[in-house]
Formats: C-alpha cells, sequence, structure tokens
C-alpha cells in the first residue's frame, strides 16, 4: 500500500524491560501506509496520563490528518479519556483510524465509523450518568440516616491534588471526580476555585497533614 504523508501513527507497548516490542504494531502501520519515519511511540501503561510518545503525536496532527493505532486500548484504557480525545481530533478536523481489534469498527473517516463512534460516546455518558446518579443515592440515604452516621469523608493532600487537576478541565471531569470518591460537588469547591487555585480550607488540610505550603506537587 502507498505511504499517505497525511496519516500519523502511534503505538504502545506496557512494559520497559524489553519483553514486549513495537515490531508487530509498527509493521501494522507501515502496511496499512503510515510512513516509518511519522510513527510516535511508548513503553508505558496506558493507565499512565502521561505519555510522552502521545503527546508529540498529538502536537504535531494538523487539520486533515488522520491519526492510525493499532487497537484502540493502544491509545488508552479510560472509556471516558478515548472518548474526549477522539472528540478532541475531530473538533480539530483529525481523523482517527484503528486496524484492528473490537475498536476497527470505531473511527471518523467512514460514516459506519462515525455512528459506532456515537453508540461508543453515548456509553461513555451513560456510564458517567450512573456513577454520579450512584453518589447522589448515597448521599441521600446517608443524610436519612442522620449526619454522624456512616463512613466520615476525609480530604486529603492526594484527593486535593487530583481534585485541582481536575477543576481546572471540563466540568464533566469535576463531576467524575467527586462522583469516584464520594463527595458532593459544593464539597469540592469549599477547597478548590473554579480556577483550580486552592482555598484556605485546602491549605489548613496541606498544613495539618504536613504536605508543605503553597502549591501541591
Amino acid at each position: 500500500m502507498a505511504e499517505n504523508v497525511s496519516m500519523i501513527g502511534y503505538i504502545r507497548v506496557s512494559k520497559t524491560d524489553g519483553r514486549q516490542v513495537h515490531d508487530l504494531q509498527r509493521d501494522a502501520l507501515i502496511a496499512a501506509g503510515v510512513h516509518p519515519e511519522r510513527i510516535y511511540q511508548d513503553s508505558i501503561s496506558g493507565a499512565r496520563e502521561y505519555r510522552p510518545g502521545l503527546n508529540a503525536c498529538l502536537a504535531v496532527l494538523a487539520p486533515g490528518d488522520t491519526l492510525v493505532i493499532w487497537k484502540l486500548d493502544r491509545l488508552g484504557r479510560s472509556l471516558r479519556y478515548l472518548v474526549q480525545t477522539v472528540c478532541e481530533l475531530t473538533a480539530r478536523g483529525i481523523g482517527l483510524k484503528v486496524l484492528t481489534g473490537e475498536g476497527a469498527m470505531i473511527g471518523t473517516t467512514t460514516a459506519s465509523g462515525r455512528l459506532m463512534f456515537g453508540i461508543f460516546a453515548a456509553l461513555a455518558e451513560f456510564e458517567r450518568e450512573l456513577i454520579v446518579e450512584r453518589t447522589r443515592a448515597g448521599v441521600a440515604a446517608a443524610q436519612t440516616r442522620g449526619k454522624h452516621s456512616g463512613m466520615r469523608f476525609e480530604m486529603t493532600p492526594k484527593k486535593l491534588r487530583l481534585l485541582q487537576k481536575a477543576m481546572s478541565k471540563r466540568e464533566k471531569f469535576v463531576l467524575d471526580f467527586v462522583a469516584e470518591i464520594g463527595i458532593l460537588k459544593a464539597t469540592a469547591h469549599r477547597y478548590v476555585g473554579r480556577d483550580g487555585k486552592l482555598r484556605p480550607t485546602a491549605m489548613r488540610v496541606l498544613e495539618i497533614k504536613g504536605a508543605g505550603e503553597g502549591s501541591l506537587p
């Protein structure tokens, strides 16, 4: 197949000790028409948010380009992260092509692929709504038992660090985070402002926990 300069590839393996290699993925991308010099790679877990190869790949993509990956899980392990990434690529005019696996039917370069991605995105939204609904139900149940019953929520420096990162992103990520740790959004805003800055209540937590002063690490 002829190489297409508008196609940029990304490959990833989880192991960094040499027990996993990129060859299978690289060969598949080259066979699909991606130039070898336009393939970015990582040797890191898909659960890690910082992946230098992927970050460089996303930065170089331009409108009209197509991101080519071997399997959908090479791009990320979280359903919400995958949907977010693909939506951002689509907004930039960048297509996605998955070569194999169940995700091969999901993409943005064909009408059928866009339809499948729409279903994919709907499932991610459904998953988020279930988390929020379960959290609200749990809070309501706790309130009916009395404010002193149940497990007391404790804010920690680690939770503050995650909350601060969530607050700097879109509103739905704040809802996801507060649902996962079992607090209300109003509680989250008592610790971190909408601009991501720590409030005095957060600073007191850091002082008590001995996490230092100023911004979080």
